[in-house]
């Protein structure tokens, strides 16, 4: 559950919204550059040789699901070929990919903008570099380009009429081209990367709960009440919820900015999962890793597993809308449960009368 429950006796200490001025964008966007990354940088990447073995064979799969809410808030974009989605804009000559899961709160209008306008903000407004050599510098450019894209979708939103100041929303996106792998998060959406087996967490949980975000929330004067933000929020980050956030310029305790990670997927990369919160509350990351790859082994169809990943979510009582998606990078190892078949011979008993004389003919009497 998003947005608490008191929200009405909360709603004098909401910081409320002011009109955002639209040719501002640029002025967060130089303060934004500054803000230190929770994540990984960009010096942690392994940045490997142009001539590679593996190239990952991209399918994937989603299933979303209203679950026992009202209404459906969740939004979710699945890309699998990004050069023919954007044509002229992005022409990698390597595999491209991208997806992106929105939970919105205080109605749907918030995840629904930024899924329409997705193309727009994170990537016909920036000009990438040519893809054919993955360097640092291109790589360092690329996560710029995705934190600036959430906060510009951020300042979008405070100027979007139809679009109330109450109204916000979650974002993860993840990003592929060719081995690399780019995952950018600003709320309680959670990535997990598929390792051999084991499950690799992409993402971090913005909560109240996680020490890091409430000490941050606290020290710019936002207070946690309940395990709720300003007695509000059950997330620290999010895109949109204007009513609660600073003027322009000053920092606040909610923010839209994303951690990014980025990683080099080698052939022990099997598959990566991104879904809304509603999956993540009743199931652990190695919980739904294992569920996947055993669906994966037996049938390998990406949409079938995200489809149960959703049911299971749904059997251990989620209160939330569900969405997954599985993204798969290589075909599934066959299933060590199920060894390839073997003919089988009926075996018969001889009578001792029948061995003897079976003897006699094998000795040549």
């Amino acid at each position: 559950m998003i947005v608490s429950s008191n929200m009405g006796a909360e709603a004098d200490i909401i910081f409320r919204h002011q009109v955002v001025d639209v040719m501002s964008i640029s002025t967060q966007v130089s303060r934004f550059d500054s803000v230190a990354a929770c994540a990984e940088t960009i010096g942690d990447a392994v940045i490997e040789s142009s001539v590679v073995k593996f190239v990952p064979r991209i399918r994937s799969g989603s299933c979303a699901n209203i679950g026992p809410r009202r209404s459906m808030e969740d939004e979710h974009i699945r890309i699998d070929d990004l050069s023919s989605h954007l044509g002229s804009i992005f022409n990698p000559s390597i595999p491209s990919a991208f997806y992106a899961v929105f939970d919105g709160h205080g109605g749907v209008d918030a995840a629904a903008y930024i899924k329409s306008n997705a193309t727009r903000l994170f990537f016909e407004d920036f000009d990438f570099p040519q893809v054919s050599d993955i360097d640092a510098v291109f790589l360092k450019e690329l996560e710029d380009s995705h934190r600036k894209a959430f906060l510009l979708a951020d300042l979008a939103l405070a100027a979007e009429s139809s679009v109330n100041s109450s109204c916000g929303t979650t974002v993860l996106t993840a990003l592929v081209l060719g081995r690399h792998l780019l995952v950018a998060n600003a709320g309680d959406c959670r990535a997990v990367l598929c390792r051999k087996g084991t499950a690799v967490e992409m993402s971090q949980d913005h909560r109240p709960s996680y020490l890091p975000e409430r000490k941050r929330v606290e020290e710019l004067g936002g207070f946690i009440d309940d395990g709720y933000l300003n007695g509000y929020l059950s997330v620290t980050r999010a895109l949109g919820d204007w009513d609660m956030k600073f003027p322009l310029g000053s920092a606040s305790p909610l923010i839209a900015e994303p951690d990014v990670r980025q990683i080099v997927l080698s052939e022990d990369d099997e598959f990566l999962i991104i879904g809304c919160d509603g999956i993540w509350d009743v199931m652990s990351s190695q919980f739904a890793v294992s569920l996947v790859r055993r669906a994966l082994r037996r049938h390998d169809n990406p949409e079938e597993c995200a489809k149960e990943l959703v049911n299971e979510a749904s059997r251990l009582n989620s209160s939330d809308n569900l969405t997954a998606i599985v993204i798969c990078f290589s075909s599934p190892a066959r299933d060590e449960s199920c060894p390839p078949h073997r003919r089988r011979f009926r075996s018969c008993n001889l009578s001792e009368e029948a061995r003897n004389k079976l003897k006699s003919l094998l000795e040549g009497n």
